[in-house]
């Protein structure tokens, strides 16, 4: 079997392009779908799986471990978040791929299940931008929970944490508690809740007085509470925390994982498969977590390949906690699949038993949603003063 073509599909969800990887092959009948999505990085992914398909054409998609080689070395430089993206899309696909060629689903490729249900969570708005990112107050916050707890979720993640530089005003500081501890209130023991500080405060110290904050409300973790790459920032939050710390969404490389792990700076890792390499290096991530007892909650706000996928890793892996997933991000989200393996019971996906990765993409309908620029959010990340922040 040989790669013949790779063919991106560009599918506009509003907040994002989802971009899908359709992998074909000289088999008639035989390809697979990965997902690349990279919010307001569309055209740049693009790019990039022009720039890596000569590589890989010719080459059996199933042999996977050697082709995530060839992505990796034999483009000299190394891939960056954009590149990594465009090469996990490839990655994802080939796994499709191999699991139809043996009749088997991706989860016992990847050596079988370890759990009879896996454990979702989603955002305000089911994943609409606008109740993600603009619930800072406490009416839409408290609003917005209950109408998810009323679609069936038992866990779900906010981002109350104000727009900061470094320090917090402690008019901030008593709104955010207050919002969150009523938060609780109303939804009670039974629910979980993530707070994500979206790297915001430009200081750990900072972060920690959000965490103080939020703390009474007994979040299951607070996520990125510094910008990645301050492994410092982060194992200093975490050593002070009486709230367990998660991040690694934007993380890429194995080596940037390792230097977290190593530092003890996490309780929870949160690798994207879209991002990451795919299977291939999120299960050594998933892995170097184990031995040192981390905790894995994969990041995943993208498309229906990104949620298959997402489900069949958390089928499969041990250290797995919690999946996150945006199913309500736009309202014809289940319109572009004619499959999906993605099957919801009580706030858990049910184990997939289609072949590969079980999902299919309605090429007719996903046309109907062409590439748009996405909005830019990030404008909204101003102080008063006209500083401009992390968002």
């Amino acid at each position: 079997m040989k790669i013949t073509a790779i063919k991106p599909i560009v599918v506009n969800a509003g907040m994002r392009n989802w971009i899908f990887v359709k992998v074909e092959t000289d088999q008639p009948g035989l390809y697979g779908w990965g997902e690349a999505t990279l919010e307001w990085k569309t055209r740049g992914v693009i790019g990039a799986l022009e720039d890596l398909e000569p590589l890989v054409l010719g080459h059996d998609p199933c042999q996977i471990n050697q082709l995530v080689r060839i992505l990796k070395k034999q483009s000299f430089w190394r891939l960056g978040a954009i590149g990594s993206s465009a090469a996990s899309g490839i990655e994802l696909a080939c796994w499709d791929i191999w699991g139809k060629s043996l009749g088997v689903p991706v989860w016992q490729l990847l050596g079988g299940k370890v759990r009879d249900k896996v454990k979702v969570y989603t955002h305000l708005g089911m994943g609409k931008m606008e109740a993600v990112y603009e619930s800072l107050d406490e009416e839409p916050l408290i609003a917005r929970a209950q109408e998810v707890r009323e679609n069936g979720y038992r866990a779900m993640k906010i981002v109350n944490i104000p727009y900061t530089h470094y320090s917090a005003g402690l008019k901030d500081l008593e709104n955010l508690s207050k919002m969150t501890v009523k938060l609780r209130e109303v939804l009670g023991p039974d629910c979980e809740i993530m707070i994500d500080f979206h790297g915001r405060p430009a200081s750990a110290r900072t972060a920690l007085q959000y965490v103080e904050a939020v703390a009474p409300a007994k979040p299951l973790f607070i996520e990125e509470p510094v910008q990645p790459g301050d492994t410092a920032g982060l194992k200093f939050v975490h050593q002070n925390s009486s709230v367990p710390v998660a991040s690694g969404e934007r993380l890429i490389d194995l080596a940037d994982f390792a230097s977290v792990f190593e530092a003890r700076a996490v309780d929870i890792a949160q690798p994207d498969l879209c991002h990451c390499g795919g299977f291939t290096d999120a299960k050594k991530i998933a892995a170097m977590a184990e031995a040192v007892g981390i905790g894995l909650a994969p990041h995943n706000p993208c498309g229906p390949i990104a949620g298959a996928a997402a489900l069949h890793f958390a089928v499969a892996t041990p250290n797995h906690i919690i999946q996150e997933e945006m199913v309500g991000s736009v309202p014809w989200y289940w319109d572009v699949l004619s499959k999906t393996p993605v099957e919801m019971v009580d706030g858990y996906w049910m184990i997939p038993q289609a072949v590969g990765l079980g999902v299919e993409i309605n090429e007719v309908e996903a046309a109907k949603h062409p590439f748009t620029q996405e909005p830019i959010h990030p404008i909204h990340a101003k102080l008063d003063d006209g500083t401009i922040v992390d968002w």
